[in-house]
């Protein structure tokens, strides 16, 4: 494969838009830290605490994806100055060691989109506490309930 100075420019697009993607994350999280905390001072529950811990441990995951998608630009920066300078093997190591991070930081951005799924479980845990069923339908990834019946709304029991 030739690499050229191009090629190594592609991740750049792809990392603007997971800053983006994940600093708006951030941003949310971290609002949404400070409203728990000021509901915690009124009112103190374990089920804010619960969620503080969920949203801190998403906070610090997106930390690392945004590092992660940094690091990735930066070797694709220097990949290209290798470019410049003829300097073929390294500029391909660079680039590979840009393409790992990369997929890394996409990796780590499923971890935190399924942690994100257990913060409304904890959210919606009253919910389910009302219904007397151990796990709230909205989340269940399987495609057939404990019974084996199909999903379809109007299949299920009503309790």
């Amino acid at each position: 494969m030739e690499l050229t100075l191009s090629t190594p420019a592609l991740l750049f697009s792809t990392v603007s838009l997971l800053m983006i993607a994940f600093t708006n994350r951030f941003l949310a999280i971290a609002n949404l830290i400070r409203d728990l905390h000021k509901q915690f001072q009124q009112n103190p529950e374990k089920v804010v605490v619960d969620q503080i811990k969920n949203l801190h441990t998403r906070l610090r995951l997106i930390r690392t994806i945004q590092a992660t998608a940094v690091l990735s630009l930066l070797l694709s920066a220097i990949c290209m100055l290798l470019l410049f300078q003829n300097q073929m093997e390294l500029a391909r190591v660079l680039f590979i060691g840009a393409l790992v991070l990369q997929i890394a930081a996409l990796l780590l951005s499923v971890v935190e989109i399924s942690i994100s799924i257990k913060a409304l479980q904890i959210e919606l845990n009253d919910m389910e506490d009302q219904l007397g069923r151990n796990h709230f339908e909205l989340f269940n990834l399987l495609s057939k309930t404990d019974t084996g019946e199909s999903e379809d709304p109007k299949n299920r029991k009503k309790n």
